[in-house]
Order: C-alpha cells, then structure tokens, then sequence
C-alpha cells in the first residue's frame, strides 16, 4: 500500500520499457503471500510537529505533512506485476520512504483486492468537495487509519521468507540504498541496517528474515525505512517492497519447458571440465587448465551470466588453483566439498536469490550430471565435451549492456556484504572495522553550504546544540577569523553517504560550539570519531582543556552520550547548555573504527 489519499498523479505503464515491465512481472509465479505495508514520504531527520515551524525546509501538503518527494508518488498501474502498480518517485535530499511494520501475510490474491480499495478510498477522500477547512483532517484520518490497521494486523503463524525489494533505476549510474528496520518504541536499540546496490535497470533484491530477526525482535512494533544516499533529486521506480513468502512448488519449473528461460547462472565442474586431470589424484603440478573453458566463462560474464563451482575437491586445494590463474572472483559462493552435487547447486541458487532453472551445470560425469537432474528435474545439464557450445546456445543470447558487465561485481559486493554481516555476531565494533568506513574533514565553502544549510535545518536525533543555522549565519561563521569549520562526508566499501555532519569550533578557546550529524550514519560510531579527531588537534597536539557545548533535548539524550564515553566531565549549565570539558594530558580515545581524511591543508 501507500498513501493514495495524498497522491492523484497517475502515469501509463508506457513510461517504463517493455524489458522493465516484464521484469516487473517475472516473478509473480514465486510468491504466494505478502505482507502490506503502508509505504509513505517521510524526513530522515522528523521531529514531529516542531519541526514544522522549526525547519524552514518545511513543504505542507495538503494533509500539512511535510512534502518530501517532489511530484509525490506518482502511481503506473501494471496489474501483471507482483504489486499492481509501480511507483515513481523523485526523492528530495533528504527524504525516506518509511512504513510501520507488520508481518500479516495475505495471499497474493486478496492483498491486489485490499491496494485496489486503498486507492479507491484515497481517490474520494481526495476528489469529494469536502469544505477547504475539512479535506485535510479527512485526508489525515483516512492516513492515520490505514496506518492503524496495518499496525494492528496480527503477525500470521508462518513467518516471511524475506523482505523483497523490486527497484527501476532508470539513471546512468548506480544508486544506494540503506535498508532499515529498527524498533518503534526502543531507539536505543541496534537496528539492522543492509546496503542495497542498485545499477542501472531492474533490481530484485531480497534480505533474508532470518537474517533480520538476527539483529532485531521482530515481535516487538518495529518500523521500516529505505533511505537513497546521495540522490537529491534521483527518480527511482519500485514495485514490491514487503515482506514475502515463496511458493514451495513453483510454477517456474513448469515454465522451464517452453524453451523462454534464460540461464542466470552457469555451474562449473572443475576435474577434467575447468582443468584436464583429477586434482586430488594427480596433484596441482599435473593440472593443466582448459582455456576453451575459461574464454566461454569470461564470454558468458561480459553478458552478465553469472559463475560458481559444484565440484568434489578439498576447497582450499582448488582455490589455490584458481588465485594462480586469476579466476577465483569470477566464481560466486563457489561449492568445493565432498557433499552431493545436488546440494551444492541447491546451496548457490539459495546464496544468489535464484530459481534453481535458471542454473545451467557443466559436469564430464553422466553419474553427476543425473545425480543433479534427478534432484532438480527443473535444471539444465551439459556435458562438459559441449561447454564450447554454451554461449551460442538460446538461453545465454542475452544483450550486452553495462549492466550486464557490472553484474557480477553487483553480487561480489553483496557476497562482502553478507560475510562482514556474519562476522559480526555480537562484534559490532569488529563488523564497523570491517566495513572500510571513512569520513573526509572539508571546511564550510561556497560549494557545500547549501548542503550544510539543510543539515542544519534538518537534523534533530544528532543535533548536539540544537543549532538551526540560516544561510546568512553560515556566511557569517564562514567569514569568521577565530571560528573553524568542519564540513564532513562518509563512505564505506558499499557507498558513498555524502556530507553528513558539521562542526564549529571556537579556537579561541578552544570549545565545540556545533556538532551535528545525519541520521544516516547513527550507530556507526561517525561522531565518536569526529570528537576524537577534534581532541587530538587541539587537547593532543596543542595540549589545551577542550570545550563543547551540549544542548540535551528528549531527541539527542542517547547520541549525547558520545562526550561520557570519551571522558567529557561537566563543568556548568548555561541556560539549559551544559558545558563540557575535556582536560588536556588525558589519554584520547580511539577504536580505531573509522579512517579519518583531512582534504585541508593547514590541519594537521
């Protein structure tokens, strides 16, 4: 669902190419339950309703919600889709597509007939002459009781597959998403939070529930956010965004029969297939690889046909091979073990969010290739005498686009992504260090002040003085001799994040006037950094008591905590403004989590 009583932009499905329509489309025969969820614009950075007389970024809508798309969510109807329709939508910088949660699945069938009556009730809170003074506290009702139920629909006894996410970026250059599900109620509380990479084209992502009730209690009220990074202004399209059950039996195997399918995946063998000779009879010294083999596997990866391995060898044996050769990365979730084959295949279109027909195996042995097609009647097999065939064959006569040249590093990266989420397992701080994070130090220019600008007016949960700076104040601190400006951005090894935080440092002092940072980076430990950084500038090397400022609010008392951590001890209270101080001689923490680049000459 999504808010239809706030939007009455409808576009044809002729918008959208046929290839994006059917993929759209492909995957209706998988699911069998979804979830609803009551998808509308929200402000990364909401402090609601202060913030509607506080930020002047402020945009009422006709309900006196703050606008955060700019033509809203404009509907495409494409009834053959998973979800009835797509959704078109240009994000302001700071927007998120936002939904309380809920894990009620209805079948497919009956969640089309509740949207349809969703956009129907919409239409006439919308269009009915209700007086000018009423519309939009109808229009807010109609809102707040869609919201309800759907915060009230009781959690069904089978639990979801996945969350499902179905993208159209239809730009030239890839977008990032961060996915998150956090509790309502418990802030505190560690969200799971996932990159989403999303190129040019269609994108079907999926997170795993398992995955997800791994972080978070999915019993409790929790809601869900997707957020662009570093899109001001970036149209995407997205069709289904819930949580999703697959169907046990799919009707795809039946659909593998009519000759349409193309492969998505190719599963080598390795003995007497990628190489002539039995590794673990012979030994590395009398392997000799197949280059027929290897000139098809880098033909079919141009196409964006994806490899991996089903092979009985001993794994760090044949991987040694495959670093010698320079061919281990074009192999996903390689499977090199003494299990059956067909274990191995059902394990790599699990790891790649695949059907298992959409898998081609390349195997010399009758006995493998039968052990496999007798598990999974639905797949494709191929002796390895005919692999030279394989890229002339119908099923891999798929164009060549840069999408198709980037898929495979699309699906390294969420591999990456996946093994540093694993390692985690209660090592936060070990999975931070493992995803590569690193925050620039600019100061405030011409350039980025509107950006800064907007940071101000927007941010509330990590606004440590509360600070909401016009554009004029900016010029003015930007033309100040005694006061220092620290614009900073952030990216990790899956994205960029843009500029998220600001600092002013008094250096007369020295004293922290200004700390503020995105939502975005919250939990990620960017502002423990940043303090730590300004200690060692100004405590460390020029061995100064440091200052700062700390305005608590009911918003900032958890982020706030930055300062008792490092070793910040109270000095007084201004008018509500605590002062801090941090003396200088002490030992300055640091975890050693987030690389800090300085673009600025003068600061050492």
């Amino acid at each position: 669902m999504y808010e239809a009583e706030m939007n009455d932009s409808i576009s044809s499905t002729e918008t959208l190419p046929v290839e994006i329509r059917k993929r759209f489309a492909e995957f209706r025969d998988q699911i069998t339950a979804r979830t609803l969820l009551p998808w509308g614009e929200h402000c990364t950075e909401c402090v609601w309703p202060t913030c509607y007389t506080s930020c002047e970024l402020y945009s009422p809508r006709i309900d006196g919600a703050c606008r955060q798309f700019v033509d809203g969510m404009v509907r495409i109807d494409h009834r053959e889709g998973l979800s009835p329709y797509v959704l078109k939508i240009r994000f302001k910088q700071w927007a998120k597509l936002w939904t309380v949660g809920n894990l009620h699945l209805q079948p497919l069938s009956k969640a089309v007939r509740q949207e349809r009556f969703n956009i129907a009730v919409g239409a006439i809170g919308r269009n009915v002459p209700f007086p000018a003074s009423v519309k939009p506290r109808v229009l807010q009702k109609i809102n707040y009781l869609r919201r309800c139920s759907a915060e009230n629909a009781p959690a069904s006894p089978e639990r979801p597959d996945y969350f499902l996410l179905e993208c159209f970026n239809p730009n030239v250059t890839a977008v990032t998403l961060t996915f998150t599900i956090r509790l309502r109620d418990q802030p505190e509380t560690q969200p799971f939070q996932k990159m989403v990479s999303v190129p040019p084209g269609y994108t079907r992502a999926n997170v795993p529930f398992s995955e997800i009730s791994e972080t978070v209690d999915m019993a409790q009220p929790f809601n869900v956010e997707i957020v662009p990074n570093e899109c001001d202004g970036t149209i995407l399209y997205f069709g289904l965004m819930d949580f999703v059950r697959e169907r046990r039996e799919s009707k795809r195997e039946n659909k593998a029969a009519s000759g349409n399918k193309q492969f998505k995946c190719i599963v080598w063998d390795l003995d007497n297939t990628l190489w002539e000779g039995v590794l673990i009879e012979g030994g590395s010294e009398n392997i000799r690889i197949n280059q027929n083999v290897v000139d098809v596997i880098k033909q079919l990866d141009q196409r964006g046909i994806l490899q991996s391995i089903a092979s009985k060898n001993n794994y760090e044996d044949a991987m040694k091979i495959l670093r010698l050769v320079g061919l281990d990365d074009y192999f996903l979730y390689p499977q090199i073990s003494w299990e059956p084959k067909s274990r191995s295949i059902f394990q790599i279109a699990k790891s790649l969010n695949i059907g298992v027909d959409s898998l081609a195996f390349v195997d010399d042995q009758i006995f493998e290739r039968e052990e496999v097609k007798g598990a999974h009647p639905q797949i494709t097999v191929i002796d390895a005498a005919d692999s030279a065939l394989l890229p002339h064959r119908p099923e891999c006569l798929v164009p060549l686009t840069a999408e198709s040249k980037n898929r495979r590093k699309m699906y390294r990266e969420q591999e990456q992504r996946e093994t540093a989420q694993d390692s985690f397992k209660g090592d936060y701080i070990g999975f931070l260090k493992g995803c590569g994070l690193e925050v620039g130090i600019g100061t405030l220019e011409h350039t980025n002040l509107k950006r800064v600008y907007e940071l101000a007016q927007r941010t509330n949960q990590l606004n440590y003085s509360g600070n909401r700076y016009l554009e004029s104040q900016l010029m003015e601190i930007m033309s100040s001799r005694f006061l220092e400006t620290y614009v900073i951005d952030c990216q990790d090894r899956y994205g960029k994040y843009g500029i998220v935080g600001f600092a002013v440092v008094d250096t007369r002092e020295p004293r922290l006037l200004d700390l503020m940072f995105s939502c975005r980076i919250q939990g990620k430990r960017v502002e423990h950094a940043i303090v730590s950084y300004l200690l060692k500038r100004f405590a460390g090397s020029r061995n100064l008591d440091f200052y700062a400022n700390y305005r608590r609010t009911s918003k900032n008392t958890g982020a706030g905590k930055v300062f008792e951590e490092i070793g910040f001890k109270f000095v007084a209270d201004n008018d509500g403004v605590q002062s801090l101080v941090f003396k200088s001689g002490r030992e300055i923490p640091d975890d050693h989590v987030i690389n800090v680049v300085v673009s600025v000459a003068n600061r050492q």
